[in-house]
């Protein structure tokens, strides 16, 4: 999941620097678009190609709406805000994985879960500053829809994980990408530059490997303890921002993102011990 988030992190920031030339529902088109021939080669590495169809159709289909919502929105979300603010509202969709794993995948969310994940969104509340009117924006409330679509998202990939492969998933993801935001964008379709074709090679690297890494992070471990290293996110928005738009975020983003971290750190210090005692 740590990975995963690294590589999405980077495939974010060239999200938004795409988003000033090219509408949101076009870039997500492009992710999928980019990264398909490389998803193509991973199939045939993992020698998997002869069961691409000898899956759950309907839970694939699901997923891919899902993808299509998720990164448009986002996409949309990013051309409008700062990663760390973006991220911040994105942060939402960890409780959302807890709140459906026990219902939907039956796993037992331990009590120390829901305490973790409620202070993470304690600080998550002090970096919105709500006072200040940041949920009523176009831009959050896009990311707050993504955030929804990704929860459902990961909490079906988990449930797909039971019976189909990881290639699997992640190939059909990548397909029904790229066939429905092509679709939805090809009306307003703009030309791509030849300077942003490295852009899309990037796009397409750094998205390929975060669907990986997230793929097997859901697989190997329940969803209500690998969700909250999301917050990690936080930290690489934050250098992102400073590094390639020279902003860094104020007092009470810097204060929300203390209280996640801390979150987080506790509840991976709580996981090791429970480990070490297990394997005693």
């Amino acid at each position: 999941m740590l990975a995963s988030v690294l590589f999405f992190s980077c495939m974010d920031a060239v999200m938004k620097l795409m988003t000033a030339h090219y509408p949101p529902v076009q870039v997500a088109a492009l992710r999928g678009l980019s990264a398909l021939p490389l998803v193509c080669l991973y199939v045939v590495w993992r020698g998997e190609a002869g069961r691409l169809l000898q899956v759950r159709w309907p839970l694939h289909l699901l997923r891919g709406v899902l993808g299509v919502a998720m990164l448009s929105l986002f996409a949309f979300g990013l051309k409008n805000l700062p990663m760390s603010e973006a991220y911040t509202l994105f942060f939402i969709a960890p409780l959302l994985i807890t709140v459906l794993s026990g219902p939907v995948l039956k796993e037992k969310v331990q009590p120390l879960h829901w305490a973790a994940i409620a202070v993470g969104m304690v600080g998550v509340v002090v970096a919105l500053r709500p006072d200040q009117g940041a949920f009523f924006t176009w831009g959050a409330l896009a990311v707050l829809g993504a955030a929804g679509c990704y929860a459902v998202s990961a909490v079906t990939g988990r449930v797909l994980s039971r019976t189909d492969s990881s290639a699997a998933m992640v190939f059909w993801m990548t397909v029904l990408l790229s066939l429905g935001a092509t679709v939805l964008a090809a009306n307003g379709w703009v030309p791509v530059r030849r300077d942003d074709l490295w852009t899309i090679v990037l796009l397409a690297g750094t998205g390929f490997v975060g669907q990986i890494c997230i793929t097997e992070a859901f697989r190997h471990g329940l969803a209500s303890v690998v969700a909250p290293f999301e917050y990690s996110a936080l930290a690489c928005g934050v250098a992102l921002d400073w590094l390639l738009w020279h902003t860094l975020p104020d007092g009470a983003t810097l204060a929300g993102a203390a209280i996640i971290v801390a979150s987080g750190l506790y509840l991976v210090r709580h996981e090791r011990r429970t480990a070490a005692a297990l394997r005693a």
